[in-house]
Parts: structure tokens; C-alpha cells; sequence
């Protein structure tokens, strides 16, 4: 691409627009848990009830049940003035805001349920902004430019989640971590600025209204899905709940191995956000590159091997990274291999998983595999902390490493039973 060309496709407004909403999409969900799971930690909530709340995230993984109404169906008053997909962008945007000032005047020291109550809201609010964010993205560019608009949404939410893990952990440290999520609710601007000023789908101006049914409306994108999957849909579905499930369960017990090391928030904030921000840039780069030159199903079986067994080196950290937190650049390595692993694994599966979706679908069957690849992993998660009670930390982290194993094998299999092209071409549903 030409230096014109560039400067051309940066000035698009449809790419300014994805940049923002990416933003706002990467501010809730590490607020939900990961980072909260900090808060939760120096407010003494129990190791084993800390594991079992990281099930707050489930609406991430159950989203594909009301996706399809958010295709089929408007927001109340606001999609009369700004279209369907982005009036329910808006809407969405509003729920996380509200629902972090609830979670910002909580006491989970003291009043756990409180908290445990608007994290729930927080979770459904964010995930419905990523499932309609993708609809938008989805309609509102042709075919062509959608890798460009998938580039820039990743960019934003990369730069959300840096705000809402690095810049909420500094303020919590600062101010305190009310003031921190109160902050983030302010963070929410950029995205309903960018819903505002984004173009509206020429499909939602000429959107139907005819509503099928509750059963039908749910129904017809798997029914879809399985049917251009044929004879592999099983093996492949398998595939992609597996293939981030180590990732899953591992990570839910991340911030907590942190804490249990006594590294400061700062020094989370510092190697897992900062630090961790380029490092998950090189990975997605890298991936990119990679992908295309050996193959969508070998980028599979490369990405689970080595994203499984980079949970090694938080074992290792386990054993050795102690030191009253001392052990600053043992914590930096072991974090940086985890990391750039998850962001070359994270590209290989979003490349999959785009090549499986039809174009009427998108947003539904989208939805349906992304809560697929995260559910199996999210609950197993809610068993780690009594896990790690029996175990340890170390060896943890060693049997999240070894669930990939199968996984591998899977991804073979599929591999040797489907060539090398990956799943389908994007196809138009039936």
C-alpha cells in the first residue's frame, strides 16, 4: 500500500469510527474480573470464592443467545435516529457506564454481593457492545476492507485494554480503586463519540422488521453453521472450544499468582499492561505474518502447542518469583512469553473463525463461536482456585499447559481430514 493510499484509508471515517469502538470495547471486560480481581485480592475475599468469580464473565461466553436479536431487532428509541446497530452501540455504551459506577460505590470487603451484582450488569453490558460492535463492522465495510477494520478495532482494543488493566491499576494505587472505576466510566466517552459520528450500514437503513419467532430467531444461524460445516462440524466446533481453553483457565489465576508473589499494582500495571502492550503488538504483527506463508490449519496446531506451553513459564515464575517481589525481571519474562504466545493465538483463532461465518450470519455466528472457544475454558476457571489449594501455583499452571495436548491433536486431525486451506470460504447462508 502506497504511502497515499495509507493516508486515504486512515482518513476514512468508517476507520476513525472503528478505532474508537474498538477503545470502548476493550474497557469492560478486564474491569469485570481480571483487574478487579486485584481489588478483590487486597479486599481479602478467599482464594477458592476468588476462582468462582471469575465466572463473571460468563455473559462474554453466552452472548451468541441474544445476538441474534440485536440482528433482527431495534433499540428502544435511539435506533429510530441512528440505525439499528448503532443505536444498540449506544445503548450498550450506557449499561457499561452505569454498571461501572455501581461497581466503583461497591465494597467487596464488605459487601460482596454488591459488587458480585454489578459485575454480572458490567459483563451483559460489554459483551452486547462487542456483539453489536461486530455487527457494525461487519455491514458497514465491503469484504475487501475488512481486514483493515479488523486491524484497527485491535489496535483500539488494545489501547482500552491498556486504560482499563495498566491505567485503572495506576489509579488504584493513587486514589484508590473507587475513584479508579469511576475514571474508567469516563474512559467510556471516546466510543459513544465515535457511535455518534460512525456511518450507518446501508443494510440498516433497509433493515426488516419482520420478526420470526424467538425459537427461530435463535436457531437459524446454528442451523446454518452446522450445515456448511458438514461431516467435520463436530471435530471443528471441538477445535475451536479447546483451543483457548488452557489460556482461559490459566489466566483467571494470573493476577492472584501476582499478588500471592507481592508485586506491587504498579508493578503489575508496569509488565503485564505496559510492557505487555508491545509485546501482544509483536505477536499480533508476527502472527499476521506468519499465517498466510504456512497455512491457516498449521497456524492452528502451532498456535495451541505453543500458547499451552507457555503456561510454563508461569510455573516457573511460581517456583522462583518470589523474593517479596523482588524477582522484577524473572515476573517481566515469564509474563512477556505468556503474552506474545496469547496474541500470535488470539490472531490465528479470529482468522479461523472469520472463515467460518456466513455473510447473512455474521454477527450471530460470530457471536456463537466466540462464546463457544470461551466457555469451556471460563468454567473450568471457576474450579482454579480450589485447584491451586490442593496443588500449589506451579503445578497449576503445568496442568493448564498440558490441556493442550489433545487440543494439538485435534487441530491435526482436522488438519489431515480437511487440507490446508482452513474451514470455508465466507458464504452467504441458505
Amino acid at each position: 500500500m502506497g504511502a497515499a493510499a495509507f493516508l486515504k484509508s486512515v482518513l476514512d471515517r468508517r476507520i476513525a469510527a472503528m478505532l474508537g469502538l474498538g477503545f470502548s470495547s476493550g474497557i469492560p471486560f478486564l474491569l469485570v474480573y481480571v483487574t478487579q480481581s486485584a481489588w478483590l485480592s487486597e479486599a481479602k475475599v478467599p482464594i477458592g470464592i476468588l476462582g468462582l468469580m471469575s465466572e463473571l464473565t460468563l455473559a462474554y461466553k453466552f452472548k451468541f443467545l441474544w445476538a441474534p436479536f440485536l440482528d433482527r431487532y431495534d433499540a428502544p428509541l435511539i435506533s429510530r435516529l441512528v440505525g439499528r446497530r448503532r443505536g444498540w452501540i449506544i445503548v450498550s455504551q450506557l449499561g457499561v457506564m452505569l454498571a461501572l459506577a455501581g461497581v466503583a460505590f461497591g465494597d467487596p470487603g464488605h459487601w460482596l454481593a454488591w459488587t458480585i451484582a454489578f459485575s454480572l450488569a458490567l459483563g451483559f453490558a460489554g459483551a452486547t457492545q462487542d456483539v453489536v460492535i461486530d455487527g457494525w463492522r461487519i455491514t458497514v465495510a465491503p469484504a475487501e476492507r475488512q481486514a483493515l477494520m479488523s486491524s484497527w478495532a485491535e489496535i483500539g482494543w488494545r489501547i482500552g485494554t491498556l486504560v482499563a488493566g495498566a491505567g485503572a491499576l495506576y489509579l488504584a494505587d493513587a486514589y484508590g480503586w473507587r475513584a479508579a472505576y469511576l475514571c474508567m466510566v469516563v474512559a467510556m466517552a471516546p466510543g459513544v463519540i465515535a457511535a455518534l459520528l460512525a456511518p450507518e450500514p446501508d443494510s440498516d437503513r433497509t433493515a426488516s422488521h419482520d420478526h420470526p419467532g424467538f425459537v427461530e430467531t435463535i436457531v437459524a444461524p446454528i442451523r446454518d453453521l452446522v450445515r456448511r460445516l458438514g461431516p467435520l462440524a463436530i471435530p471443528i466446533l471441538l477445535l475451536v472450544a479447546g483451543f483457548r481453553m488452557p489460556g482461559y483457565v490459566a489466566s483467571a489465576m494470573a493476577m492472584p499468582l501476582f499478588k500471592s508473589l507481592h508485586y506491587s499494582n504498579t508493578d503489575i500495571a508496569t509488565v503485564t499492561k505496559l510492557f505487555g502492550f508491545g509485546v501482544a503488538l509483536a505477536g499480533t504483527v508476527l502472527a499476521g505474518y506468519v499465517v498466510p506463508r504456512i497455512g491457516m490449519m498449521a497456524s492452528l496446531l502451532a498456535g495451541t502447542v505453543f500458547g499451552s506451553a507457555s503456561h510454563l513459564s508461569l510455573a516457573y515464575l511460581a517456583l522462583h518469583g518470589g523474593d517479596g517481589g523482588n524477582a522484577f525481571w524473572t515476573f517481566a519474562i515469564a509474563v512477556s512469553i505468556d503474552s506474545f504466545a496469547y496474541a500470535i493465538a488470539s490472531i490465528v483463532l479470529i482468522t479461523f473463525m472469520s472463515t467460518l461465518v456466513a455473510t447473512e450470519h455474521a454477527a450471530s455466528q460470530y457471536a456463537l463461536l466466540t462464546s463457544l472457544c470461551a466457555l469451556p475454558g471460563s468454567l473450568l476457571a471457576g474450579a482454579s482456585g480450589f485447584v491451586i489449594e490442593s496443588t500449589g501455583f506451579a503445578w497449576f499452571f503445568v496442568a493448564t499447559a498440558l490441556i493442550g495436548v489433545p487440543v494439538a491433536f485435534l487441530a491435526w486431525y482436522v488438519w489431515h481430514r480437511q487440507g490446508d486451506t482452513g474451514a470455508m470460504t465466507p458464504a452467504p447462508a441458505a
